[in-house]
């Protein structure tokens, strides 16, 4: 029998959208829809999103101001998907997922002023730290570390700008070259065109610091369009601006934390949301799509599941889904990441003349940035692929002490003994994204199944940050990939 919708749950699912380690604060006012129908009546809702990520919410609110009924199921407690601040050990607020901003990111900045949460810019003065074999060697900021190897970087820069120039954005298997960029890894691509080390280890970094997988895990053509995909349809993408923090994607990030913008966004449709409601199965007839959760089963006329290829092949779905859809799920995998922030009382490392950056080969922490938060200074970190899977069943001690260790390697003992709290997200170990930032491609899979990436199947369409066109991976080609599959839905006869 199925089990309705409990007012209970219905105001514990409008607290969950209004509150979180932080003050969500005031909301602009948004268009809303008739009360959703609950779990198990006879009313038929226009649409249900599963998954209130950025792209789960772009997609309902664009429903709701059209006019129509939607529920949308989210198996955590929460809105934001992979958009989460965390509290540290001291009870500090940080982000402990996306967080950054650049240029091209309109849809993200529209955001930010509806919902009034400002942008600052990303520390970028002094000198970054290179990490590579074990040695710590410095470069301005505001480059990349070109010193290495310098005449072979700058041709392979030059050929991923020119395929970018002209690349089908979104729908790379109609590139020209496609064949031959999706049967070869990013490594063996890299490989082709450069002989030094140093020159290898700098390029590889271009996919493992965004993608947190080894270039050997990636086809060359997925991380074409990676590259392609930083900018918007005025403004071709470049490895520049995917990589740089002036000018690129790492430029600006949030006050209060990225997540404050999918908090507050759940609170003008706070009544269409059910939250604790993990999706086991969908069936769909003719004219109908039946969802079954573990609070009840749902019914709507269409059905976006709006969550990454890899989670969204754990539904149970009937009539099952094309084999293309199938092997294009099991072709995609999440990289690995996780996140370490420490907190300080002040920048002390502007003092000696660094910006809080590094990129390298250091372990386990291979990127860092500055950030701030709350009034304290912050050094944030990434680890991930190979270093994550082996410190996913580290203790926290182990990964604290380890992460700790790669920040006094980089910028000296102060970052041990001036640290007054810390804290950390482990993306791995989250059961509803199973990994982070992005689920990517296996060489073979975008030339043969690509297209079924976004093909809805019957009435189920397709949205998350992996089937966006511009910025897939980022928060912006979350938004843009939810109002890309909210027209499609709109566009079906009625």
């Amino acid at each position: 029998m199925t089990n309705p919708i409990t007012r209970r749950r219905m105001l514990q699912g409008a607290i969950a959208a209004g509150t979180t380690a932080v003050t969500v604060g005031p909301v602009a006012s948004a268009s809303t829809a008739d009360t959703p129908p609950a779990a198990g009546s006879d009313a038929i809702a226009d649409a249900i999103v599963i998954g209130a990520g950025m792209s789960g919410l772009a997609a309902a609110d664009d429903l709701i101001r059209a006019g129509k009924r939607v529920v949308v199921l989210e198996a955590r407690g929460r809105a934001g998907g992979r958009v989460h601040n965390v509290v540290t050990a001291g009870g500090r607020t940080i982000d402990g997922g996306a967080e950054f901003v650049g240029p091209t990111q309109n849809a993200m900045r529209d955001l930010a002023h509806r919902f009034d949460v400002v942008a600052h810019p990303t520390y970028n003065e002094g000198h970054s730290v290179f990490w590579a074999n074990g040695q710590r060697a410095l470069f301005p900021a505001e480059l990349l570390p070109l010193d290495y190897s310098l005449p072979e970087v700058a041709r392979a820069m030059a050929e991923i700008d020119l395929l970018c120039a002209r690349f089908p954005v979104g729908e790379p298997w109609r590139h020209p070259q496609a064949e031959y960029l999706d049967g070869i890894t990013f490594e063996q691509w890299v490989n082709e065109r450069v002989s030094s080390p140093n020159a290898r280890m700098l390029l590889g970094l271009s996919c493992s610091a965004v993608l947190s997988v080894r270039p050997h895990e990636v086809s060359a053509l997925y991380m074409m369009n990676y590259f392609a995909a930083a900018g918007d349809e005025n403004h071709p993408g470049s490895f520049a601006r995917l990589l740089m923090v002036d000018g690129g994607a790492q430029q600006e990030f949030f006050d209060g934390g990225a997540a404050l913008i999918p908090l507050r966004w759940a609170r003008t449709m706070s009544a269409a949301i059910v939250y604790d409601a993990p999706v086991r199965s969908i069936a769909q007839d003719a004219t109908s799509v039946r969802v079954t959760t573990d609070t009840g089963t749902f019914t709507a006329r269409s059905v976006i599941v709006a969550m990454s290829p890899a989670v969204s092949s754990a539904i149970d779905y009937s009539p099952a889904l094309p084999p293309a859809r199938d092997l294009l799920s099991s072709g995609y995998t999440m990289g690995s990441i996780a996140k370490f922030v420490a907190a300080y009382e002040r920048p002390w490392w502007r003092e000696k003349g660094l910006s809080g950056q590094t990129i390298g080969d250091g372990k386990p922490v291979d990127v860092t940035y500055e950030s701030y938060g709350e009034g304290h200074s912050l050094l944030m970190g990434f680890i991930s692929a190979d270093e994550m899977r082996r410190l996913d069943s580290a203790s926290d001690e182990q990964f604290v002490e380890e992460c700790t260790r790669s920040f006094v390697d980089y910028f000296g003992p102060e970052a041990r003994d001036e640290m007054i709290d810390h804290g950390f997200m482990k993306w791995d170990a989250e059961q509803w994204s199973r990994g982070g930032p992005v689920a990517v491609a296996a060489p073979g899979i975008l030339t043969s199944v690509g297209a079924a990436l976004r093909e809805p199947v019957g009435l189920i369409h397709w949205a998350g940050t992996e089937t966006a066109d511009f910025w897939t991976g980022y928060m912006e080609g979350a938004v843009r990939s939810g109002r890309r599959a909210a027209a499609e839905v709109l566009s079906r006869p009625s």
